[in-house]
């Protein structure tokens, strides 16, 4: 049997736990991996505490983000070889181009049960071999929170260089955005309610920084730091109370790309500005396996290294105290699970 991290029955940190399942078998064009690393999204957080997904059939293995290790292959199975180290990709369904409805609801970490186990077992399509460069912990950062950033600003944002970017603080997501979006010759604003952070962020190639704490309306100072003009593309990872100053902050015709809910999902927003100026409002979900491939060559090139920032153990109380400390924003990166291996 396997360890596995479970929620059954009912939402919330508090009913999370380990169980022993049984080890499956692959079957013809399925691949089997010992997981051995995991990261935290606050997707996953919002999909514990019964936010994301209300419906949600119990029991559920939380997580999408996850490395494992090959070591088993079903009948058939051509794209990967026993000891490969590879990634199963956020959305086992979408490998290129635009997929359709169904495809979609294939998502790791709910609906389907997710990485926080010790063997999973998948279809071979929906792997990705990651570089010897990286190690398990930076690989397993990628597959959701990477993504995302790499497909908001290059895949779907065509950003370049000298365009200027603006990120909110200092999770997952946004600390990738400021490495891809150096990757892509752009300069990069960031705030966060943290002066240490934002000295952390500056020390990764920052640009500039806002406290947004002592300055709310950062939306106004991305204005006066660009000379009026306006960020080329905000990536909006607040939701709802951050989207008004993301509009203040986006010169005409740029593009904010919508991924998160940090600051909730349904808010009263003024439109007005987004059509007197031509603001594009791109929906960002994660992204598909060739954009997977394409970010990962594009690492590989500049050596690019993910942050980590903090490990806990596989037990439920380290995956408890692991999304307490994401939930109180101490993070700057990614949160690991260890698999101990």
């Amino acid at each position: 049997s396997m360890k596995a991290i479970e929620l059954s029955g009912a939402f919330g940190l508090e009913n999370l736990a380990v169980v022993e399942r049984d080890v499956p078998d692959p079957g013809p064009g399925q691949v089997k991996l010992a997981m051995r690393a995991v990261t935290l999204n606050f997707r996953d957080l919002l999909m514990i505490r019964g936010a994301y997904n209300p419906r949600l059939t119990f029991p559920l293995v939380p997580c999408s983000d996850g490395l494992g290790e090959v070591v088993a292959v079903g009948e058939g199975v051509d794209r990967v070889a026993l000891g490969d180290r590879v990634c199963p990709i956020f959305c086992q369904g979408w490998f290129d181009g635009e997929p359709d409805r169904e495809a979609l609801k294939l998502t790791l970490g709910g609906p389907l049960d997710g990485v926080l186990q010790e063997r999973v077992v998948v279809r071979q399509e929906g792997l990705v071999k990651v570089p010897d460069y990286l190690s398990d912990e930076e690989a397993a950062a990628l597959p959701v929170a990477g993504l995302t950033a790499w497909s908001a600003l290059n895949t779907l944002g065509r950003v370049g260089e000298g365009d200027v970017v603006v990120l909110q603080g200092t999770g997952g997501v946004s600390i990738f955005a400021l490495q891809f979006a150096q990757l892509l010759g752009a300069k990069v604003i960031i705030t966060s309610s943290s002066d240490e952070k934002l000295e952390r962020a500056r020390q990764l190639g920052a640009w500039k920084t806002i406290n947004y704490k002592t300055e709310p309306k950062w939306g106004k100072r991305v204005k006066s730091l660009t000379d009026g003009r306006g960020a080329d593309h905000v990536v909006e990872v607040g939701g709802a109370g951050t989207l008004q100053e993301s509009i203040k902050a986006i010169r005409p015709f740029g593009t904010i790309s919508v991924i998160g809910v940090l600051s909730g999902a349904a808010s009263e927003i003024n439109i007005v500005p987004v059509l007197m100026q031509n603001v594009r409002l791109q929906g960002v979900l994660v992204g598909s396996r060739a954009g997977f491939e394409s970010m990962l060559s594009a690492m590989s090139t500049a050596a690019m290294h993910p942050v980590i920032d903090a490990r806990f153990p596989l037990s439920a109380a380290g995956v408890r105290d692991a999304f307490e400390h994401m939930a109180a924003g101490k993070h700057f990166g990614k949160i690991a699970i260890d698999f101990g291996q």
